[in-house]
């Protein structure tokens, strides 16, 4: 049991590697999860605060894998071109970007005020 346990993990961490490797919006998710964090240790963001950018990152990392998995799964299931396997790749890539701009209006509602402040005092 702990074997399988184990090896189910080392599943999830291929699949991973596989979206960091081949999939340039997931990079720049990551990059942009990584100046997130950076930010929020560096204004000092309160406990809430960070909840709201853990939950960020996590909605779009997870959506832009779900999108990558559904991309994936439609192009093996529909090689040639079809009308509905662009449908359903198309809505795929609109969650993602739902999930970006709520991404980015939290940012924007935690870091704004704080980076103000910081250009203010530093003028």
């Amino acid at each position: 049991m702990i074997k399988k346990l184990i090896r189910s993990f080392g599943y999830a961490f291929k699949g991973l590697a596989y979206a960091t490797k081949s999939q340039l919006n997931f990079r720049i998710h990551l990059f942009a999860s990584v100046i997130a964090i950076a930010l929020g240790f560096t204004l000092n963001i309160a406990t809430t605060e960070w909840l709201w950018i853990a939950l960020s990152i996590a909605i779009v990392l997870l959506t832009e894998l779900t999108n990558t998995g559904i991309e994936t799964l439609t192009d093996l299931v529909s090689p040639d071109y079809n009308e509905k396997a662009g449908h359903v790749k198309d809505i795929c890539a609109g969650a993602v970007v739902v999930a970006a701009c709520f991404a980015l209006i939290t940012g924007i509602v935690i870091f704004l005020p704080k980076l103000i402040l910081v250009f203010h005092h530093a003028a």
